[in-house]
């Protein structure tokens, strides 16, 4: 079935670290941005589109209030099948109030996404995040008050100041919150962020000390009762996030909202980077990124970053047995190396592996 992105390009303040398509919110924005989205979906009708995901990113979704997130979800369920659907809220703690938590739960909402990033005050600091961990803690406790028990958070690694003890202590309190998934992410410097100069490369670990700091989350994850399903992602009691896991199965996925992209119909193609284009558009434009994808050389790339790793059996259907071969003869020195591991016809990466993703990849194409 077909997961449903929604791009939500709105943000009190931009973080520095930041690359995404996002721009300060207007008061006007939400109910043209809205009626964009709604007439995008309704362009969906009548193509037979079935979907089990529904996924608010951004941006900061929680801008929106419950009557657009009610407006869009309602559309939605008037222009395609939606069956038994995962609807992912992403959520900055320092934008949510009890009422919004209320009003998404019974506009459909039902897996909330945190942008915690770390139980540090300073660490926050550094980010720019508009939240103390005291008000992430309360938003997370609130959100399970109200029902929402399917809730993730994300924590990122690299930043300044960081090290084991603060890594520790911060697993520590973030392990205490009723969560089931969290999603870890190694800092990573942009070009054209705030964060691209000299003084914030030279303030945060090396390389060495992130790759660390990785597999002491690792650790302490797996002692905590999470698996890690993907090289950035836990899930506690199989509440993986079946939206995301559309993207690295290779399942289809269609993108609404400027910036989003999407796989559908053998093609991926994208909506521009232009929030006005795209509310001012009837429908969006779409742009093709590829109207052939190498589907082999995909499900490497992809199907590596997630726990079950690749199947010769799949190889050989997208590629052939000889390509197949190849992979998996490539993949002798790394299983050696520790890097990759290999069980019942298929390989997948180690908690090493992940740390150089990109290599390992590299080497077995």
């Amino acid at each position: 079935m077909t997961g449903i992105y929604i791009h939500v390009p709105f943000c009190i303040r931009k973080c520095p670290y930041c690359k995404f398509c996002s721009k300060p919110l207007r008061p006007a924005d939400i109910p043209a941005y809205t009626a964009a989205v709604m007439r995008n979906i309704s362009a969906l009708s009548g193509k037979g589109i079935t979907a089990d995901t529904v996924y608010f990113g951004g941006g900061t979704p929680s801008l929106l209030p419950p009557e657009s997130v009610e407006d869009i979800l309602s559309a939605l369920r008037s222009n395609i099948t939606l069956v038994s659907p995962e609807i992912t809220l992403e959520a900055n703690p320092s934008s949510v109030t009890r009422e919004k938590l209320i009003g998404w739960k019974n506009a459909g909402v039902n897996r909330l996404s945190f942008g915690v990033q770390s139980a540090d005050d300073e660490e926050l600091k550094f980010l720019g995040r508009l939240h103390d961990f005291s008000r992430a803690e309360s938003t997370v406790r609130m959100a399970h008050e109200v029902g929402f028990d399917n809730i993730s958070c994300d924590l990122m690694i690299g930043l300044k100041g960081q090290d084991s003890s603060s890594l520790d202590r911060t697993l520590d309190k973030m392990l205490r919150l009723p969560i089931m998934h969290l999603s870890a992410y190694m800092l990573s410097i942009e070009d054209g962020t705030a964060f691209d100069c000299e003084e914030v490369r030279c303030s945060v670990p090396d390389e060495d000390e992130v790759s660390d700091l990785y597999l002491q989350l690792c650790g302490r994850m797996k002692s905590a009762g999470f698996e890690r399903y993907e090289i950035s992602n836990w899930a506690k009691d199989g509440r993986r996030s079946r939206h995301n896991l559309k993207y690295w199965k290779l399942e289809p996925y269609i993108g609404i909202g400027a910036s989003a992209h999407s796989d559908f119909g053998g093609r991926r193609y994208f909506c521009p980077d232009d929030i006005e284009g795209f509310m001012s558009a009837g429908v969006q434009r779409r742009e093709c990124e590829d109207d052939s994808p190498d589907r082999f050389e995909e499900y490497v790339m992809l199907g590596l970053r997630i726990s079950e790793g690749i199947s010769r059996k799949r190889l050989a259907e997208l590629g052939g047995e000889e390509a197949a071969k190849k992979i998996f003869g490539n993949a002798k020195p790394l299983i050696k190396a520790g890097l990759i591991e290999e069980k019942n016809g298929r390989i997948a990466l180690t908690d090493k592996g992940a740390l150089v993703s990109n290599a390992v990849i590299t080497s077995l194409i």
